[in-house]
């Protein structure tokens, strides 16, 4: 079963840092753009940050300058480091990746997405 699983939310302070990692597992061939996106309550997810399988990337305004997406294709990871954290970055921040993978004699596409992970930044 193909999955992609988050890592490093947590409770920050105004000014600090935090990386969130999302690792795929499963029968993977290959993955195509990898990226970061993020909800609070009441609110639609946003795109935070994303990259291409070549290392492209663009980022939401509101991060620039702040967060740095990067990937490791050998480990089938994406990372988000995140620095000068503010309040308003408080969310559940989800990875998402186009995934191609091996089922049975052919392959197929997953628009696959992560469980989430929670990061709070008290001011």
């Amino acid at each position: 079963q193909v999955q992609l699983v988050e890592s490093g939310g947590g409770l920050v302070q105004a000014g600090g840092s935090l990386r969130l990692s999302c690792a795929g597992s499963g029968n993977i061939f290959s993955i195509n753009t990898m990226a970061w996106y993020r909800q609070t309550p009441g609110k639609q997810r946003e795109l935070v940050a994303a990259i291409t399988s070549d290392g492209s990337s663009n980022y939401a305004d509101s991060v620039k300058g702040r967060f740095t997406i990067s990937r490791d294709n050998t480990k089938k990871t994406v990372y988000l480091r995140m620095n000068s954290l503010k309040p308003e970055d408080t969310a559940v921040y989800y990875c998402n990746a186009g995934i191609t993978y091996s089922s049975g004699v052919t392959f197929k596409f997953l628009d696959a997405w992560g469980q989430g992970t929670l990061v709070t930044v008290s001011s």
